[in-house]
């Protein structure tokens, strides 16, 4: 099916939301009876009835006269139901004992207190301040919306990764909260302009316009020991502290999170696990580069740990910076799901960095990511995740996996046809690790299979090593045809030995982008878009390629 044939049908989806809410409201203020009016701007919703349920039990509101209103009383109906979960996410913690439950309890607590802030950012930005106007755009507010579901889903998944949904389930799903999440990104995807995420602001160079004169030189600086740091962190003492961790606290401890804290990881194996938590915005490490600054864990599923929980590292805080420096999960290929990257860092740079693990590697759990230059390791989901985020110039490297395994590079978790989240891969190399040479004839590896109903990964002007199959994508599971005609799988102009798509799958969901204008909406300037967030690169291309 052509590309246009997905543009039409999210068109249309638009297209009803619009007419609907947008004819409705003279009706529903004519109308005496709060209840109904409200049930009238609920029924176009996805989910009406949780919609309605709200506020037939919450009297006071005031009825909407437009898009805008309805969408800043739902937005405040889901942090009302979001505090609800988290409340009693906490207080069953209190009364827990057992080990696994406690383990998903505390990222479940975890990841509803950043919906809640998710929520209040949204609710900030998208209410006009007297004389100041909006303080974000509508494409800002989708991408903490699509963050805000991408959590509830990663809570659920969690007591599964631990075989403890039962105990979980009844605590979060009493409040509908995914539901009217689902609600909000339709409707604020209703007030979205019509192919205009491109707004970004773009100087012509490699970084993002929102990295600062002072970080530009730090990025670009040859050698770590010019970097001028906060503090230093060395294995042998000759730093402030010997483990990142201890460093990254003291940057969580400093009155001003606006500026940024750096963090100088001299050379040498850290065998930690490190979490930039929320609120602790601004950080960068710098290492001395990526095969002589290693951060390296061991923790998996298998081991007790989510998947969201076994990451070496853990990235939360706005801004976050990396460059020259190794993330690595040794559990290896036996221990199943194993990170070694985790990021839900909105507007974060990975840079010149190594990510090593097997099964899960890096999770881009969420917000909007940008990795350039960096080398990554894996064998099942190997990048897997919900963000909005663009890899480029990188290198992907399948590795060896158990006997009788294949390899799937990407497993992109969008749940909902409007969030605006997916994998770009854009002028990378994709070839096999060492490991993998000699077996190459009897591994198959594939370049994505959908995680969830509306995954959205794309390759564009990419290097394909014969490592990769003809097939090229991999349902869920064999013989499944979970979300074959929902995803969006797309190449443009790739090269190489696996670049010939006469043998790929024939999924509705499949595409070969034959335009540029069709491509470019999946490039850094486009696809990460917002105000003063990532432009184009300084890689050579045309319209955004």
């Amino acid at each position: 099916m052509h590309v246009m044939m997905h543009t039409i049908y999210f068109l249309s989806l638009y297209l009803i939301l619009v007419l609907f809410l947008c004819l409705h409201p003279l009706t529903i203020l004519a109308d005496g009876n709060s209840t109904t009016g409200i049930d009238k701007w609920c029924n176009q919703t996805p989910y009406p009835d949780p919609c309605k349920c709200y506020f037939q039990n919450h009297n006071g509101f005031r009825l909407p006269t437009q898009l805008s209103d309805f969408r800043v009383m739902l937005v405040e109906a889901t942090m009302d139901r979001a505090i609800s979960a988290r409340d009693e996410l906490t207080r069953s913690s209190g009364n827990c004992t057992d080990c696994r439950k406690q383990a998903v309890l505390a990222d479940c607590i975890n990841l509803y207190e950043d919906t809640i802030v998710q929520l209040t950012r949204t609710l900030a930005g998208v209410v006009p301040k007297a004389g100041a106007g909006k303080k974000c755009t509508d494409f800002d507010a989708q991408t903490w919306l699509s963050t805000a579901l991408t959590n509830t889903e990663t809570c659920r998944r969690g007591s599964s990764d631990l075989n403890v949904s039962d105990f979980i389930t009844p605590i979060v799903s009493n409040t509908k909260i995914s539901n009217l999440i689902s609600n909000c990104l339709a409707v604020n995807g209703a007030l979205l302009p019509t192919g205009n995420n491109s707004t970004t602001t773009a100087d012509g160079k490699d970084f993002p316009m929102w990295v600062s004169g002072k970080e530009r030189r730090l990025l670009q600086l040859q050698s770590a020991r010019a970097v001028r740091a906060n503090i230093v962190v060395a294995k042998d003492g000759s730093g402030q502290v010997k483990t990142v961790q201890a460093a990254i606290d003291v940057a969580g401890r400093r009155k001003v999170m606006s500026k940024r804290f750096v963090i100088y990881v001299k050379r040498g194996i850290y065998q930690e696990n490190i979490n930039v938590r929320l609120n602790n915005d601004n950080i960068m490490l710098v290492g001395d580069g990526m095969r002589s600054t290693i951060i390296t864990g061991g923790r998996s599923v298998k081991g007790g740990y989510t998947t969201y929980n076994s990451a070496t590292a853990g990235i939360e805080g706005l801004h976050f910076i990396a460059k020259g420096l190794t993330f690595r999960n040794t559990a290896g290929p036996a221990k199943g799901q194993a990170v070694a990257l985790r990021s839900s860092s909105d507007l974060s740079i990975f840079y010149k960095c190594s990510i090593e693990g097997y099964q899960d590697t890096l999770m881009v759990h969420s917000q909007r990511q940008f990795y350039r230059e960096c080398y990554i390791y894996g064998t099942i989901d190997f990048i897997f995740g919900n963000a909005a985020v663009v890899f480029q110039n990188c290198i992907i490297l399948p590795r060896r996996p158990l006997h009788g395994q294949s390899n799937v590079i990407t497993a992109q978790g969008r749940a909902d046809p409007f969030q605006n989240t997916g994998i770009s891969i854009h002028n990378s190399r994709i070839l096999p690790a060492p490991d993998l040479k000699p077996v190459l004839g009897t591994v198959k590896t594939y370049m994505g299979r959908p995680w969830m109903k509306y995954s959205r990964t794309v390759v564009l002007k990419t290097y394909l090593d014969s490592v990769v199959s003809p097939f090229g994508w991999s349902p869920w599971i064999e013989g499944s045809g979970f979300g074959l005609d929902t995803l969006f799988y797309a190449e443009y102009k790739n090269s190489g030995p696996a670049s010939s798509t006469r043998w790929r799958v024939r999924w509705n969901g499949f595409h070969v982008l034959k335009r540029a204008s069709d491509a470019s909406a999946f490039t850094v300037g486009r696809f990460i878009a917002g105000p003063a967030w990532l432009p184009r690169t300084g890689v050579p291309f045309t319209s955004g390629l």
